[in-house]
């Protein structure tokens, strides 16, 4: 948590200034008991009209100086909390974007985002909290029990009695519930968990009829949740009856003292209604302090768990040679970088964080520039693996991969990535007009360019039927398009950068046959050398690639043509014949 504070370093008038109107607010307060015993002994006693007008207007100007000040450290005290929470809140940001696959797989997607909202607004809140009320209240507490002394000093003893029995009961209530607190935030995050998979896997759900399942599991998961917090609630309400009968016993032992002493001569009326106000500050000041602590323990607990992500090392980093790249000079593909072999597996192997087996094992292949290389397997058979290697979505475990003769680890991220254009099996749309989106595979895009893209992607024609043609508007996630849709605007938008190396990783899965063929044609006749990658579970999608890889458990079971697949490859001929009827003279039809 300490090293989140240095994004208040920008703020430490505000950081000065709050506190200090809180005293002098809080200095404004102590003053009143004064002034209520005065027109008590002097204005009441002596009917004295004009002196109790005269100090009612002391009154008055104190509660307006009073909330001045309050206002004024409210606003300063606003001001540093949300400039912290947003520097925070861009950092972390900034920060998880540079994670890879690894961490975004380990760390999980719902825990990234509740660090992102929940916990960056808990430590706001606690930092506001902390810079109104942490001097504040103590310095009430011993500054009324200061005032009683100068007051009397045996009626100030009960003070000494009565603020080690508050405290020990408003903190020793704060120290069982602090715990209790956390585990209640660690059901909570659970609950988050699974709105979020029942948001977004809302159609598998539906699809499987798991609705009643899904609704059980919530409901105990929040019953457990709801269990916990109402559990802690339980001890936390004990704070103020209990503090409120100590008080009270303080309160009628002062008023007993206190009316002997008067009755002695030592104190006045006025200065026991003083000593009963001080009291009542006192109670309402441990009491917002007990709470002030319960919420700095979970700010702090929540600043911890967003720092452990802040610590959280990328496993994808660059070398020293890679990060000293110069955009300008190093952008586009220079000629001198080109090789025949444009990507190399040498023996590589992947083993997935916390997995206990390798995923990839001992791939070894090479691809010549302008070459279209399928991949086929199997579910779960690491076709996709391989293809997440050449942009170093993950780092290989084993062996290297080569892109242009150099290892991709020696490239820089941006240089290696502005070779590559990749589609992923998931089509994913932002929400803006079809321009923009397409934009995001090349800024400077003209609209002939953009248009040529739409068309290779069997796009153009769709897009030019929709209201406003290619400024037409996509809402969030592409949800006011089809599957197939989508998926040929996510292709169109990886065409728009004509990349040298172009991975489809299963990315015309929606799209029907015709279409796929018309595709890969258009693919085929792009201008340029371009190396095609095409990750496919359909034989007919990859059957005229220039070299097909089978995948079988992480391991190369085949590499060839459809031809010598066909004739020597068993789990090739298992899948294309899964797929097309063989005839009586051995051809498919």
């Amino acid at each position: 948590m300490k090293k989140l504070l240095i994004y208040l370093k920008d703020y430490k008038k505000e950081s000065v200034l709050g506190p200090l109107f809180k005293l002098l607010e809080a200095s404004f307060e102590l003053i009143v008991p004064l002034v209520m015993a005065a027109i008590i002994d002097q204005g009441v006693a002596f009917a004295d009209k004009p002196y109790i007008l005269k100090m009612c207007m002391v009154l008055i100007l104190l509660a307006v100086i009073g909330l001045t000040c309050s206002i004024t450290a409210q606003y300063f005290a606003a001001k540093a909390a949300v400039g912290f929470a947003t520097g925070l809140r861009h950092a972390l940001f900034e920060h998880i974007e540079k994670l890879s696959f690894s961490e975004m797989d380990t760390v999980g997607t719902s825990t990234l985002i509740t660090r992102m909202t929940s916990d960056v607004n808990q430590v706001q809140n606690g930092v506001n909290l902390v810079l109104r009320l942490f001097l504040r209240s103590p310095f009430i507490v011993f500054g009324a029990m200061i005032m009683a002394f100068t007051i009397d000093i045996k009626a100030a003893l009960i003070f000494v009695v009565a603020i080690p029995l508050l405290s020990l009961v408003v903190f020793g209530i704060m120290l069982i519930s602090i715990p209790l607190y956390k585990k209640v935030q660690g059901a909570l995050d659970k609950v988050l968990g699974i709105t979020r998979e029942n948001l977004t896997g809302s159609r598998v759900i539906r699809a499987f009829n798991k609705e009643e399942d899904e609704i059980r599991n919530f409901n105990e998961s929040n019953e457990i949740l709801t269990a916990a917090q109402v559990y802690v609630g339980k001890i936390s309400a004990l704070m103020n009856p209990v503090t409120y009968v100590i008080v009270n016993g303080a309160i009628v032992a002062l008023v007993w003292t206190g009316a002997l002493r008067v009755d002695n001569g030592f104190i006045t009326q006025g200065e026991v209604v003083a000593l009963v106000n001080y009291m009542s500050q006192i109670l309402v000041e441990l009491v917002k302090l007990a709470n002030l602590i319960i919420n700095i323990n979970k700010s702090i607990a929540c600043g911890n768990r967003i720092q452990t992500i802040m610590e959280l090392e990328p496993s994808i980093k660059e070398t020293e040679e890679a990060a000293a790249f110069d955009a300008k000079a190093g952008s586009g593909i220079q000629q001198a970088d080109r090789t025949e072999d444009v990507v190399v597996f040498s023996h590589v192997g992947l083993t997935y964080a916390g997995a206990g087996e390798e995923s990839l094992t001992d791939i070894d292949f090479t691809v010549k520039r302008g070459e279209t290389i399928g991949i086929i397997g199997g579910t779960g058979s690491g076709k996709s693996s391989v293809v997440n290697l050449i942009p170093r979505f993950y780092d290989a475990t084993k062996g290297s991969v080569l892109v242009d003769g150099r290892d991709v680890k020696d490239y820089s991220l941006q240089e290696l990535r502005e070779k590559i254009g990749v589609v992923l099996q998931k089509s994913v749309l932002f929400k803006g007009t079809i321009r923009e989106n397409l934009a995001w595979g090349n800024p400077d895009a003209s609209d002939e360019e953009m248009k040529r893209a739409l068309e290779i992607a069997q796009a153009k024609e769709f897009v030019e039927a929709k209201e406003g043609g290619i400024d037409f508007v996509i809402e969030q996630g592409g949800k006011n398009l089809s599957g197939g849709q989508r998926q040929r605007l996510t292709i169109a938008r990886a065409l728009v950068k004509q990349p040298e190396i172009l991975i489809l990783d299963d990315s015309a899965s929606a799209l029907d046959f015709a279409t796929d063929a018309a595709l890969r044609k258009a693919i085929r006749e792009m201008e340029g050398e371009a190396t095609v990658f095409i990750v496919s579970q359909r034989a007919a999608s990859i059957r005229h690639a220039d070299k097909i890889v089978v995948l079988d458990d992480g391991m190369i079971v085949g590499l060839g043509t459809h031809e010598t697949l066909l004739a020597d490859c068993e789990v090739y001929q298992e899948i294309y014949y899964s797929q097309f009827k063989k005839t009586a003279g051995g051809e498919t039809a």
